[in-house]
């Protein structure tokens, strides 16, 4: 993706803060089927090569195509908002601005490899869905589920693994406007009466002009 060094991240903690808080990633890949794209949850697994994990429907003939493969794409999306000129400062001493898009997005390329070990896949889950309910007070586990359901529901998917290749970063956070501006957009991100407010994509754009 076009990426200026301006908004270039590279950071691995950054960038697996962001699939760690925003992990449905958009799969995309070409093969005998033309263009394919899957939004599909992933998880990183930290071992010793950086990879992401992730299952699909089995009905889902995306995986086929994945296993002729040996690349595809997953894209990451996090904080994002429309940017009116009207919080620029610069526009009542210029007018010489235009709206824009703000957005933080990981584009990760990796190596693709389908699994259909039934362990695998369990442990898989379980790991998944422990991630996902262990903050709730009364979280839920794939052991509390009768045996016999879990067994049929792991027929039904398949894993997938992804041994990742290259990493892209990019926080487009005001960081090409002056900071005066940077800050007006800011405070109108803060504005709770402005049809585009959003506290938290406020809080990225102040921390990336300081």
């Amino acid at each position: 993706m076009y990426n200026p060094a301006t908004f270039s991240e590279t950071d691995p903690k950054v960038i697996a803060d962001l699939i760690d808080s925003h992990p449905l990633g958009m799969l995309i890949s070409g093969g005998a089927g033309g263009l394919r794209a899957s939004p599909v949850p992933f998880f990183l697994k930290r071992s010793n090569e950086f990879a992401l994990v992730a299952h699909l429907a089995r009905a889902n003939d995306h995986w086929k195509d994945l296993e002729a493969l040996r690349e595809c794409l997953i894209v990451f999306q996090g904080a994002n908002n429309y940017v009116t000129p009207s919080w620029y400062p610069s526009k009542a001493e210029t007018g010489k601005v235009v709206p824009t898009w703000n957005y933080e997005t990981v584009q990760v390329r990796g190596v693709p490899r389908v699994i259909h070990d039934t362990v695998w896949l369990n442990e898989l889950v379980t790991d998944l869905t422990h991630r996902m309910e262990s903050k709730r007070p009364e979280p839920w586990a794939v052991a509390d589920a009768p045996e016999n359901f879990i067994d049929a529901q792991l027929k039904a998917i398949v894993g997938l693994e992804i041994t990742v290749t290259e990493v892209t970063g990019k926080w487009k956070m005001s960081q090409n406007r002056s900071r005066p501006d940077a800050l007006g957009v800011a405070a109108g991100l803060a504005n709770t009466d402005d049809p585009h407010h959003n506290l938290l994509a406020a809080d990225k754009v102040r921390s990336r002009n300081r």
